[in-house]
């Protein structure tokens, strides 16, 4: 082989190791703003803020239904079960109404937003996860990566986007709340919320919630993971719970390395 190609070879894989890999996907840790309680009884499945309140669903038949809170003492002002056999699943307003999942019944209920009297109903294939809202449609998951989009009108779906990491189906899309012109998602079973681009599907971040509850009495079953996900736009607040938590915590997002561990001195509302 001659020698300048020789060089020329080595110069090339030279420059080729040194050439800047793909940026991984941000990621980012937590600060606990405020302590709220949570009623540690309720299997959250859906969780929004509207109007000053927490609006939650809850699952595991028998117990399902829909509920009106205080944010400061966590008490229940109004609620609506939702009888055997459904499994209630996620909640979203739209204008004067509520709609809710169920989980593996394909069927969902739409709910005046003041009175939670029940009006409609409509049908899906499918499982039913989670519901929020873009201001023009509804996005529904499914526990897969695919994201549905659905006409709050006709509630029928008009398009689907499926959700990816550096290329890879993102499984397991939990609860969702739209914030900021993202989707984020709870992973099921993980400590992770994706915080997803509707129009691609692309993971653009990662929020890493690991330690959130140090400190704190732990929940009562292993099924108590972390998914609530609920955003006030109005003053900017992000809000995460999970199912039979005893809290539901203020946050605020923060590059990974800059997250404290454990929590800063917190300010608790009993």
């Amino acid at each position: 082989m001659p020698v300048f190609r020789l060089v020329f070879l080595v110069l090339a894989a030279m420059l080729a190791s040194a050439a800047p890999s793909a940026a991984a996907t941000p990621a980012y840790g937590y600060k606990v703003v405020h302590v709220y309680p949570h009623d540690r009884t309720a299997f959250t499945e859906g969780l929004f803020y509207l109007g000053g309140f927490l609006y939650e669903s809850t699952g595991e038949p028998g117990h399902s239904g829909i509920r009106r809170e205080t944010l400061e003492t966590g008490e229940t002002v109004q609620s609506r079960g939702l009888p055997p056999p459904y499994f209630g699943e996620g909640i979203v307003a739209w204008k004067d109404r509520l709609f809710e999942l169920t989980w593996q019944s394909h069927i969902g209920f739409v709910y005046d937003l003041s009175t939670f009297t029940p009006f409609a109903s409509f049908t899906y294939p499918g499982e039913g996860w989670a519901l929020t809202a873009d201001g023009h449609r509804l996005i529904m998951s499914d526990g897969t990566p695919v994201l549905r989009f659905i006409d709050p009108e006709t509630v029928k779906e008009i398009g689907r986007v499926t959700v990816t990491d550096e290329g890879r189906p993102v499984q397991n899309l939990n609860e969702l709340e739209y914030v900021k012109g993202e989707v984020f998602a709870n992973i099921w079973r993980t400590n992770r919320i994706a915080r997803i681009d509707p129009k691609t599907g692309k993971v653009r971040g990662w929020i890493d919630l690991t330690g959130l509850m140090a400190g704190l009495p732990p929940p009562d079953q292993t099924d108590s993971v972390l998914n609530g996900i609920a955003y006030d736009a109005e003053h900017d607040r992000l809000f995460v719970t999970g199912k039979l938590w005893p809290s539901l915590f203020e946050i605020k997002l923060v590059p990974k390395a800059a997250a404290a561990r454990p929590h800063p001195v917190l300010r608790v509302h009993e």
